[in-house]
């Protein structure tokens, strides 16, 4: 079982990614913003409190995330390949609580593969998205508290992965099967 983070700003590829993951080796995914994004289009408690969060551009508060993420992880059993933990954790308390909650089932993560993207290049791609998809915290306003929360509460990640020695840098930046490729490289590695 590969448990993967797949980390990065917002815009970095981190859904691309995990899709090409998820066809080639079989994962299953999580993705927090979707399940975020689920809860609030069908407006239940959770997405009420959480929309509320992601349109002042903060992060929803952790426990309501963990409890979350554990319901879903449990409904995938005990025989599955891995799952893709994309869009969390995005904080070091989140990180402590998953890796808490994986040991509680006898699992953990087996590598957190980082994409580092330019941020000109992170406007660019949000700005493009937001313009095609049409969701709303796609705007430049929301983008930029964005990018401030993910290097300020964020990207200290990077060293607590790195001590914990599953930290795994590729360069988000050029060609989606050359990034593809370095990503597989540290999987089939593990």
């Amino acid at each position: 079982m590969k448990n993967i983070v797949i980390f990065g700003a917002p815009g970095s590829g981190k859904g691309t990614q995990s899709d090409k993951m998820i066809e080639k080796y079989g994962f299953e995914h999580i993705s927090t913003g979707d399940v975020l994004r689920s809860e609030i289009k069908n407006g239940t408690e959770l997405g009420k409190t959480a929309k509320q969060y992601i349109d002042q551009g903060q992060l929803v508060p952790d426990q309501l995330i963990v409890d979350m993420l554990a319901s879903v992880y449990d409904k995938f059993g005990s025989d599955h390949n891995g799952v893709i933990f994309d869009g969390f954790p995005r904080t070091i308390p989140q990180a402590e609580a998953l890796k808490a909650m994986l040991a509680e089932r006898g699992h953990k993560v087996a590598a957190m593969i980082e994409l580092d993207v330019p941020e000109d290049e992170l406007m660019k791609r949000l700005l493009l998205r937001g313009q095609m998809s049409g969701r709303s915290d796609d705007n430049e306003e929301t983008i930029k508290k964005r990018l401030d929360v993910y290097h300020n509460q964020t990207s200290p990640l990077i060293d607590w992965y790195e001590r914990e020695g599953i930290r795994n840098h590729i360069d988000g930046l050029g060609d989606l099967d050359r990034i593809f490729g370095d990503i597989c490289a540290v999987i089939d590695a593990l």
